[in-house]
């Protein structure tokens, strides 16, 4: 607008946003929680709403010195009067500087601050949510809540409030001092309205289309590049040979950005351009009355400069408040969504009361059959192999554990995921009656047929779910009444897919455990058969192993998890697939470093290698759920059941044969027979074994 720097983008921006959003309705209490994020910046608040209200007052002061220059200055020629004036004009517009400036110093600090405490909130509270959620919610949708979300509630207090705060006071302000100056020329501004407002509105609703469909389309193009860049993405796409399809796909998806951003553009311009129509035809309307009115002696010249500058501010803010509703509901909007998430509780949390999960009297470790002799390292205070003390490893007990998987509606936000969810049904129970123990210091392998359970068992361990009927108990607690803390500081876990963060390997590391030395993580290396490997990397520690740690192989990654592993020293440790898909030179390397993690530890592990079934001292046959059998490896094969089976199978992979045991003195794992209750298997080379049973 003429007079107005600024705002006729304000005024699009406005027209531009969805009208739809007026239908939804708000969660009762909303304004009221606003209300409550608003409280600390009060002070800053009241200050800033004072400054928009001066500022406002000087949209009507500055036309009347221009009033009182022509008039009383350059009409009479009184020459003193007119610097005096300009004068005044002058400082006004300093005036005016000053508060911009400070206008947007305290806006600042309180959108910012508003941000940081929305951002942090729901943040730590995301992260406070179960698994499960992870599985189903979007992580874009997650995302957009932390940014476009939040800074869209931010707008509430800021950008909107001010605006209705200070159009409000302007409109006023103008609308009085104009009917003041002349009824007449005030009556036909008023009357030109609806020819200023109703093609603006016009416009605006098919701008709030296009916007909507460029900001899907620029989602979908930013997609695509997410899922190609990254590592997993490029080396799928170089694999395949499809990098020119690839490029193909982005531009056509690109092309569509461009035509509708094209498309956004030229509306854009026909707004500003039917604004500065409406407004040109308002002011030649004034000039041409109160010309004839200034000629007629009815009305001073400086009047009728004053009433064209007024009616430039007049028609922003009308224009403005009469699209008001839509910009408050899109802030309050936004807020509601951001409480929508903050309103979904954790389905696994602490609850009221829970303790700490003892550790414990300290105790001999006992012999570690992997290494020779040792004790606690002096320098980094890790438990060495061999005799030193750790701290006793407690049971694990499942005791008659049934489970389903939470129904959608219990665990996430139809908002979050990329389709509505309609299975808000209960989950079937995957587990019946799970009974067993794992005695202190004990290995116990889990086994069985894809989709049987296992994964789900170890899931329970570490309270990742909780179960539906039964309890899971470590030394002799149930953990759903230890503090999660606590539990999680007992409980260490190695998946088959070990994750590393873009960051060096100190701060993964470090991960596990934040004040370790560099003299306790190299000591945590070395036992989980690193030590070599940083040897050879120029950074050492600092060295980054990318992302999703792409820089280094499987077996390393691997061995990196088992070395953060043994920098946390649990006393329970859960193997889930640790070492299915490695080369046999990394699984040896990895072996020998497990035989460190779980010395003098509880485990649990989801055996995929026939030499750590033959060393469990407990073997679980996981079928449809259930224990169907359980004992040592020579029991379980003597019985004739489900794991004789398995085992057979495996066999016959690698020898051919289908009908009883190897002869020989070989193990089908290339290592010796040994008796049951047995040590170690000796040298962990040459395991080629295949999976007994995939998860």
């Amino acid at each position: 607008m003429p007079g107005m720097p600024g705002s006729g983008w304000q005024v699009m921006a406005s027209f531009r946003r969805d009208g739809s959003v007026t239908q939804q309705k708000l969660k009762p209490g909303t304004v009221k929680r606003i209300a409550g994020y608003a409280r600390p910046y009060m002070r800053e608040l009241v200050l800033f709403l004072a400054l928009n209200s001066f500022a406002a007052v000087i949209v009507v002061a500055n036309p009347l010195l221009l009033k009182s220059i022509i008039d009383r200055g350059i009409v009479p020629a009184r020459t003193g009067i007119v610097l005096w004036l300009a004068a005044g004009v002058a400082a006004l517009a300093l005036v005016e500087a000053v508060l911009g400036l400070a206008q947007r110093w305290y806006s600042s600090k309180i959108g910012e601050g508003l941000i940081y405490d929305l951002r942090t909130q729901v943040f730590g509270h995301v992260q406070r949510q179960p698994v499960a959620f992870f599985m189903r919610a979007q992580t874009g949708s997650l995302v957009s809540r932390l940014n476009t979300d939040v800074i869209g509630a931010q707008r509430a207090l800021t950008t909107t409030l001010s605006s209705v705060v200070s159009n409000v006071i302007s409109l006023v302000l103008v609308l009085i001092t104009m009917l003041v100056l002349s009824w007449q020329v005030t009556l036909i501004a008023l009357l030109l309205l609806p020819i200023f407002v109703l093609p603006a509105k016009w416009v605006g609703r098919r701008l709030s289309r296009i916007s909507r469909e460029q900001m899907q389309l620029d989602a979908e193009m930013s997609s695509l590049m997410t899922e190609r860049f990254n590592v997993a993405g490029a080396m799928l796409a170089k694999l395949y040979g499809r990098p020119a399809e690839e490029e193909h796909n982005f531009s056509q998806r690109a092309a569509r950005v461009r035509d509708i951003g094209i498309i956004a553009a030229m509306y854009g311009r026909v707004f500003f351009t039917a604004l500065t129509l409406v407004a040109a035809l308002a002011t030649a309307m004034v000039y041409g009355l109160g010309g004839s009115l200034v000629v007629g002696d009815t009305l001073e010249l400086g009047t009728l400069v004053a009433l064209a500058t007024l009616l430039t501010r007049m028609y922003g803010p009308l224009t403005a408040l009469s699209n008001v509703h839509v910009d408050i509901m899109t802030a309050l909007v936004s807020f509601d969504r951001v409480f929508e998430v903050l309103d979904l509780e954790p389905l696994i949390r602490d609850r009221e009361g829970a303790r700490d999960l003892g550790r414990g009297p300290d105790r001999p470790a006992g012999p570690n059959p992997a290494a020779g002799p040792g004790g606690p390292d002096a320098q980094t205070g890790l438990d060495a192999p061999g005799d030193g003390v750790r701290h006793a490893a407690p049971s694990v007990r499942f005791d008659h554990v049934r489970f389903a998987y939470p129904s959608a509606e219990e665990v996430s936000l139809a908002s979050l995921e990329s389709i509505a969810r309609t299975d808000t049904a209960p989950g079937r129970e995957v587990l019946h009656d799970v009974d067993f123990t794992a005695e202190p210091g004990q290995l116990v392998a889990l086994v069985g047929p894809s989709g049987a359970g296992k994964s789900t068992i170890t899931h329970l361990v570490s309270r990742l779910y909780d179960v539906s009927d039964g309890a899971v108990r470590i030394g002799g607690e149930d953990v759903r009444d230890v503090t999660l803390d606590s539990l999680r500081d007992r409980v260490g876990v190695v998946s088959q897919d070990a994750h590393l963060f873009h960051d060096s390997i100190r701060e993964n590391m470090r991960y596990a455990r934040p004040d370790a030395s560099d003299g306790q993580i190299h000591a945590a290396l070395e036992a989980a058969q690193v030590g070599a490997l940083l040897a050879d990397m120029p950074d050492g520690l600092d060295t980054v192993v990318g992302d999703r740690g792409y820089r280094l192989s499987g077996g390393e990654k691997q061995r990196l998890a088992i070395a953060r592993l043994l920098l946390k020293e649990p006393s329970v440790v859960v193997l889930d697939e640790a070492t299915a898909h490695l080369d046999s030179e990394s699984e040896a390397a990895v072996q020998r470093a497990l035989r460190t993690a779980l010395a003098g530890r509880t485990s649990l592990v989801i055996a995929h290698r026939l030499s750590t079934i033959r060393e469990a001292d407990q073997i679980l046959v996981i079928e449809d759920g259930r224990v169907a059998e359980r004992g040592r490896h020579e029991e379980l094969l003597l019985a004739g059941g489900l794991y004789s089976e398995l085992y057979r199978t495996q066999f016959a992979r690698q020898d051919g044969r289908r009908d009883g045991l190897p002869d020989g003195s070989g193990g089908p794992d290339g290592l010796p027979d040994r008796p049951a209750g047995g040590g170690a298997d000796g040298e962990a080379g040459g395991r080629t074994a295949e999976p007994l049973g995939a998860e």
